[in-house]
């Protein structure tokens, strides 16, 4: 796999074990080749939903910070952790315990809640008037004590994270033949959210149909995920069933989410996901974490076709959606209450 700036991108072609292809976005991002980039992502996306991407310039001492201060966090006593806020109505983000959350309830099913612990913060940059019904989601963040260097590091990543999305939309922009800067005017205010999971080792056999992770499809525009090569983990529904996504050190997983689908009119696809139950046998340590930054654009963004998603004499599959309020209405469906 070449990762040469300036030369073309390299792109790992999809196996039966994986559908998921490795592009390296250098090119792109140094000016050189934005358009086969494009053409790439463009193909992942029609096909799959699902791309890691190699060559995208992040420092790693910052991916570094972030993932010690999510450790320790984790580390810390229970009854230390519910000190911080946990998901209601009026704050959609905070510290939900493992088995606190259903995934697979965002679309309507029904399955044993998650073995999964996770602390969530929303956006960093509010805008000044908070929207009606935007309360929940536009919300400053309100920061564990512990540890102390949890705060810094994850408004670093954060903020790192944001420009790699903001770049990686340009891409996508390209992708779809409409301007580079197209989705640009969508950013201010985005109102995006982190995540970061703990997946425990198992200590007792899992009810029948519980996961990690329940079957879900994310909701907003595109995802940019970090993990740690264990057993058990990120499973992507491919054309020949349930297939694992490939762990590339130095790598990100990009996948979109249903705005994006809707956005697109279809053209993209926003892909059936679940974290998988590592094998009884796997001889190793199964504890695994994961850094998901969930990209939103700005609340009150309509969401309608794309210009260039729509053939003629044909018709948009979905009504315009305000990016906000269709945001919250998924989220408030997975919570699971009174823990």
């Amino acid at each position: 796999m070449s990762t040469v700036p300036g030369g073309p991108p390299a792109i790992a072609p999809a196996t039966l074990e994986s559908p998921v292809p490795i592009i390296d976005i250098s090119p792109a991002i140094d000016g050189h080749g934005p358009a086969e980039v494009g053409r790439a992502v463009d193909e992942a996306c029609r096909t799959i939903g699902f791309f890691v991407i190699v060559g995208h310039g992040v420092p790693q001492p910052t991916i570094d910070t972030v993932w010690s201060a999510a450790r320790e966090f984790f580390d810390l006593p229970l009854e230390v952790k519910r000190r911080s806020p946990a998901p209601s109505e009026d704050y959609a983000y905070g510290y939900s315990p493992i088995q606190g959350e259903m995934l697979a309830r965002s679309l309507g099913d029904t399955t044993p809640p998650d073995l999964k612990e996770t602390l969530n913060m929303g956006p960093l940059d509010l805008p000044e008037v908070i929207p009606p019904g935007g309360e929940a989601i536009l919300a400053e963040p309100r920061w564990p004590a512990e540890p102390a260097s949890l705060r810094p590091a994850w408004e670093a990543y954060f903020r790192t994270m944001a420009d790699l999305a903001g770049r990686l939309l340009s891409i996508m922009a390209v992708g779809l033949d409409l301007p580079a800067d197209y989705f640009e005017e969508l950013l201010d205010h985005h109102s995006s959210a982190m995540r970061a999971i703990n997946y425990p080792e198992l200590e007792s056999r899992p009810l029948p149909g519980q996961l990690r992770a329940g079957a879900h499809t994310d909701y907003g525009t595109l995802s940019i995920l970090r993990f740690d090569d264990a057993p058990g983990g990120l499973e992507v529904m491919g054309p020949n069933g349930w297939a694992a996504v490939p762990m590339v050190p130095g790598g990100f997983v990009v996948n979109l989410g249903d705005m994006m689908a809707r956005w697109t009119n279809d053209r993209w696809v926003s892909t059936l996901h679940r974290a998988g139950l590592p094998p009884a046998d796997a001889g190793r340590s199964a504890r695994r974490q994961s850094i998901v930054f969930f990209h939103n654009v700005r609340w009150d963004a309509e969401v309608r076709c794309l210009p260039t998603c729509l053939a003629p004499g044909e018709s948009p599959r979905y009504e315009p959606v305000m990016a906000g309020p269709h945001l919250l209405s998924k989220f408030a469906s997975t919570v699971v209450g009174d823990y």
